[in-house]
């Protein structure tokens, strides 16, 4: 017999095994689960721009992942082939937040729990990351820092802006000054509870040409 005919042979021997109510549910299992991760992730998703087709993503990996862990189960000629094509294949989508990493483990680990048809350990992993998320939300955080930035054509602006920071602002570091003859372009980190007046007093100083502050999280600034 050659190695062809094994395999059909081995392929169609494992169609007879398939239970199809069973992979039904192990699939609808995991449809429900990933779209509970979907809202999970669209409520309590705090950084600057939202991505829906990373939840939708969420959703679909979920789905996906308990299918391939269904067909690995079955038959050991299509899990040697999953395992040689997943080695190929090359993802190259940074992760911007690393919040993500937990939503994309999260719909992995359930995808691959469903698979196993593990459905009650996949619904107490979800509820316990789902409270785990909302518990860790009602934590206060600090408030952000801020950036100043101001551009004068003073170069030396530093005593009259110092009155200002220590009038208004608190823990202000410098994080770049760029100086030429006639320049001055300064870049703080500063931490306010009245940024307006700190602004419209830094824009009034003599020589300031601009002045803005900026809300920074140490990743991104909007």
């Amino acid at each position: 017999m050659s190695v062809n005919d094994m395999i059909k042979k081995s392929v169609l021997n494992s169609f007879s095994q398939y239970n199809v109510p069973k992979m039904a549910l192990a699939l609808l299992v995991a449809l429900l689960v990933g779209i509970v991760i979907y809202c999970v992730y669209r409520r309590f998703y705090t950084g600057v721009v939202y991505s829906r087709s990373f939840a939708v993503t969420l959703v679909g990996m979920c789905v996906l992942t308990c299918m391939v862990t269904l067909a690995i189960s079955t038959n050991i000629v299509i899990s040697l082939g999953m395992v040689g094509a997943l080695s190929i294949v090359r993802f190259r989508n940074a992760v911007k937040d690393s919040m993500d990493l937990l939503y994309l483990f999260w719909s992995i680990g359930v995808g691959i729990i469903c698979g196993a048809r593990l459905f009650e350990i996949a619904v107490v992993v979800s509820l316990a990351v789902t409270a785990l998320i909302f518990l860790l939300d009602l934590v206060p955080s600090a408030k952000p820092p801020y950036l100043l930035v101001v551009n004068s054509t003073d170069t030396e602006i530093d005593p009259a802006l110092n009155e200002l920071l220590n009038r208004y602002a608190k823990g202000a570091r410098v994080k770049s000054r760029s100086v030429s003859a006639d320049r001055l372009d300064l870049i703080l980190e500063l931490r306010t509870d009245d940024g307006s007046r700190l602004v419209s007093a830094c824009a009034a100083l003599p020589g300031v040409e601009s002045a803005s502050l900026v809300s920074y999280n140490g990743d991104y600034a909007a």
